[in-house]
C-alpha cells in the first residue's frame, strides 16, 4: 500500500531536502541524532521508505534497521558510557517508522520512568490478571492460531 510522504519529515531527510545530524546509514536504513532528545546522543534509525509501522516493513528493511540500530547503539555504548541503550519504536506521531535508541544511566528520566512502568506493571491488578496461566495461554492460542 503507497503511503501519503509529502511533509514527512524523515522522507525530507533521506530524499536531502532536509537537513540531520547522520550518525549512520546503510542501504535501506539511516540513524540521525534526534533534535529534541531525551539524553545526549539520543538518535532515532529510520527506514528509507517511508512506512508508517515496523511491523509492516520488509524482511529486508526490518533486518536492516535493526542491524543498524544495533551497530549505533554499540558505538553510543563506546562514546557515551551509558549502563545501556534503550531502544523502542515509534511511528505515531510522525508516521513514518522510528526507532529511539536512547542511552539510559541509573537515575535519569528515561531510567525513572521504565522503573515506573515496571512497578506499575507489577502492582496493577488489572494487568496480574493477565499474567495468570489462562489468559497467557488464551492470548498464545490467539497468536499462533492466526
Amino acid at each position: 500500500m503507497a503511503h501519503e510522504t509529502t511533509g514527512c519529515v524523515f522522507c525530507d531527510i533521506v530524499a536531502g531536502r532536509a537537513a540531520a545530524d547522520i550518525a549512520g546509514e546503510n542501504e535501506l536504513s539511516l540513524a540521525l541524532v534526534d533534535i529534541n532528545p531525551l539524553a545526549e546522543g539520543h538518535c532515532l534509525v529510520i527506514p528509507k521508505r517511508h512506512e508508517p509501522w515496523w511491523h509492516d516493513l520488509t524482511e529486508e528493511e526490518t533486518a536492516s534497521l535493526f542491524v543498524l540500530a544495533r551497530d549505533v547503539a554499540r558505538r553510543m555504548m563506546s562514546a557515551l558510557g551509558p549502563d545501556f541503550v534503550c531502544l523502542y519504536a515509534r511511528g505515531r506521531r510522525i508516521p513514518h517508522t522510528h526507532i529511539f535508541l536512547v542511552p539510559s544511566h541509573a537515575g535519569d528520566p528515561l531510567d525513572r520512568y521504565f522503573n515506573a512502568l515496571e512497578a506499575f506493571q507489577e502492582g496493577a491488578p488489572e494487568l496480574a490478571r493477565l499474567g495468570e496461566p489462562a489468559p497467557r495461554r488464551a492470548v498464545a492460542r490467539r497468536l499462533t492460531d492466526g
